[in-house]
């Protein structure tokens, strides 16, 4: 008979930014518990509201099964101390009480461990105090005398197993049966029976208990008073779920502020609605992005309030209020500043220790932009005026209250002082793309600031050995390089990342000069900063064009393209061309599910195979010209033949970056290299003959190398 199991940790407001986690957490722990006593359950859920944090497993047997484990110790004669660590993993207090039995090596010590089943409910009540206590939340807290943390004080823990209490106690707290409502409609704790009763219980005492309920219902109620005035929401699926993570019992409410906040660009509107009152915008229907705001806003309440949330709703109109002013005023102080001066201000913000500030990196991403202002058929002069001011808001009091409007000011302050509109509109855009769901920059003045930008972050930190390690990736440079990635492939831009990376490389030189000459820095760390350069950065370069191969596998293989066949291309050498790289890439996966593709491909793997089990036992390679007179059979003729034909084809047709017709080149050895492995026998017994015969394999290689490395596609 199968049992279900309910637990509940009620505490004071958990932030809704851990709720997630927290469950995932929950989940892992106990699921781990029990099946380290071997109980197996038919299923798990949990849940998160502001106060509490729940679990339910249904079908947990009564108790665990009995366990018979024979485990093998070490060998007969064997140091003290291993048999020390035998005799404590096995639970046995003398050695004598192990088996001996033999095997080919020898004897060996054998545990024979019997471990009778254990009731559920004392798995359970031994599991959850350990669980709590070493519970992994972010952030935690002690509170009173108790020992206990957790991340906000425990009040309570509801516990049961097939409808009883599980008996135990946490820090002072006993487990039972109860749990209490909402906060203030219904804070009057009661008892529960099992998980449908709890359930339902607390629906009735106004506790909404799943979160993705809790979203349904803040995002149907807030877009249906936005469309009762003839208006829409302005899309945040973030901060609905952080609504829901701040209320059990949602009501959307519906407010104004004055009409003059309008003149404040939107985005500082919604920012400061959703950062400071975690409200949502609302804007004129029928516009993209943000639209034309309208000077209404969305407010969550957690309660239903007797006057149907008219008090609720004017204090937070009058927070509103008072917040705008202040952005407002940010805004009107920060347009009497010119960039140029914020430009200059920037000589005091530190970008990075040993990279300069952020006045010495805008020096490079200058000229890099002018540099690639050509290849994306940018004006130089624009592209490096927009490098030299796209910093330039970092000063301003705006970004200093939302760091996340970096950029977006500095477009609206570069119009405002009649800066050019490519010029603005590049500040304001290159920092895209900042997400995956985040549009790329497509006038060309962006493009060359976005990848100005982002290549002298990974130069300069490559620079300096601060690559992404592992999970860990504090300077966010996977995300500068797939942005790189997505800027090229999806504007369609020919650049050769090597130039790109070698010029920025000598800009960094220059600027670890310039550093050690500020500090006057005569030891060895100045030294080494002033003489970075020579093999070390062409090594550098190198590694960072393998990160990009990585990052370009990445990309391609979330759109549906083989890593393999990035790697058959990169393998080439000297590819740096990123959308020549994905254009081949693409040809080639197409020939490759062809008849002919998939033939070649196996005879070419064949080849390869040979030369290489016959080059390792002669000791040498075969990279000769195959000699005619030597050809016996006509199918050597034709292949020979074939492969020159195939090889002038191929290379033409590379140099004009028609990749397919290098691919219908290459169709054409199908038929004579099938032949050629159907009536010839490469190993003759004449070495003239063999060696012969092995250049005409590796004429069949090279071939197929103008393409890709076919060693490298899998199948």
């Amino acid at each position: 008979m199968s049992g279900e199991l309910l637990l509940e940790l009620f505490s004071e407001e958990i932030p809704a930014r851990m709720q997630a986690k927290a469950e995932g957490d929950l989940a892992r722990l106990v699921g781990d518990a029990l099946a380290a006593a071997g109980l197996e359950f038919t299923e798990m859920r949990t849940f998160a509201t502001p106060r509490r944090l729940t679990l339910v497993i249904e079908g947990l047997p009564q108790a665990s099964p009995d366990v018979s484990e024979e485990r093998k110790g070490p060998r007969v004669g064997a140091p003290d101390k291993a048999v020390e660590g035998f005799l404590k993993s096995a639970g046995l207090s003398s050695i004598d009480q192990a088996e001996i039995q033999s095997d080919k090596k020898g004897e060996f010590y054998v545990a024979r461990i019997e471990r009778q089943g254990r009731a559920t409910s004392d798995v359970i009540a031994e599991a959850i105090p350990q669980i709590v206590r070493d519970f992994p939340w972010p952030k935690s807290m002690r509170w009173g005398s108790g020992k206990l943390r957790w991340v906000r004080p425990l009040h309570s823990i509801l516990c049961l197993f097939d409808g009883k209490v599980v008996t135990f106690e946490i820090d002072g707290i006993e487990s039972g049966d109860e749990t209490r409502g909402h906060r203030f409609m219904a804070p009057e704790p009661f008892k529960v029976k099992d998980f449908a009763d709890y359930e339902k219980r607390l629906r009735k005492a106004k506790v909404i208990l799943d979160s993705g309920e809790r979203r349904d219902i803040i995002l149907n109620g807030a877009t249906k008073l936005a469309e009762s005035q003839g208006l829409a929401l302005v899309d945040d699926a973030g901060l609905v779920a952080e609504n829901a993570g701040l209320t059990e019992w949602p009501v959307p409410l519906l407010g104004q502020f004055d009409a003059s906040f309008l003149e404040v660009p939107p985005e500082v509107l919604t920012s400061t609605m959703k950062a400071h009152q975690k409200c949502f915008s609302v804007r004129t229907p029928g516009k993209e992005g943000l639209g034309e705001l309208a000077n209404r806003f969305v407010l969550v309440a957690n309660l239903e309030a007797k006057d149907g949330g008219k008090a609720i709703t004017a204090g937070n109109e009058r927070v509103i209020a008072a917040r705008l002013s202040d952005a407002k005023f940010f805004f009107d102080q920060d347009r009497q500043v010119p960039l140029e001066d914020r430009t200059r201000e920037l000589q005091k913000v530190v970008f990075h220790e040993k990279l300069g500030t952020q006045y010495d990196r805008i020096q490079r991403i200058r000229v890099l932009a002018r540099e690639i202002a050509p290849m994306v058929d940018a004006e130089a002069d624009e592209a490096e005026r927009a490098a030299m001011l796209c910093k330039s808001d970092l000063t301003s009091e705006m970004v200093g209250e939302f760091p996340e409007l970096q950029g977006v000011m500095g477009r609206y302050y570069a119009l405002d002082q009649e800066e050019h509109p490519n010029v603005a509109d590049a500040i304001g855009a290159h920092y895209k793309p900042v997400g995956a769901g985040d549009d790329v920059p497509t006038e060309p003045t962006a493009i060359a600031v976005a990848l100005a930008d982002k290549l002298d972050m990974l130069v300069g930190f490559w620079a300096i050995d601060e690559k992404p390690s592992g999970s860990k990736d504090p300077f966010a440079l996977r995300r500068a390089a797939l942005g790189v990635i997505r800027i090229v492939l999806e504007n369609g831009i020919k650049l050769s990342l090597m130039k790109a990376l070698e010029f920025q490389a000598g800009q960094t030189v220059e600027t670890f000069k310039e550093i050690a000459r500020r500090r006057k820095e005569t030891n060895a760390v100045g030294e080494a900063l002033s003489n970075w350069g020579g093999q070390k950065v062409r090594k550098n370069n190198l590694d960072l064009l393998d990160f990009f191969a990585d990052r370009l596998k990445v990309y391609l293989r979330d759109q549906g393209a083989r890593h393999d066949l990035i790697d058959a291309v990169f393998s080439l050498g000297g590819q740096d061309d990123l959308l020549m790289i994905v254009r081949r890439v693409e040809a080639l996966g197409k020939f490759l599910q062809t008849e002919d593709g998939a033939n070649l491909l196996a005879g070419t793997k064949r080849a390869s195979n040979i030369l290489r089990i016959e080059e390792k036992k002669d000791g040498k390679t075969f990279d000769g010209v195959p000699d005619p007179t030597l050809f016996e059979k006509e199918e050597e003729n034709v292949l020979e033949a074939k492969l020159t034909e195939v090889e002038q084809a191929a290379r033409a047709a590379i140099e004009n970056e028609d990749f397919e017709a290098a691919m219908t080149a290459l169709a054409q050895l199908r038929a004579p290299v099938d032949a050629f492995f159907d009536n010839v026998t490469v190993n003759a017994d004449d070495r003239k003959l063999r060696e012969n015969r092995l250049k005409l394999l590796n004429r069949i290689r090279a071939a197929t190398l103008t393409v890709a490395d076919f060693s490298r596609i899998e199948g």
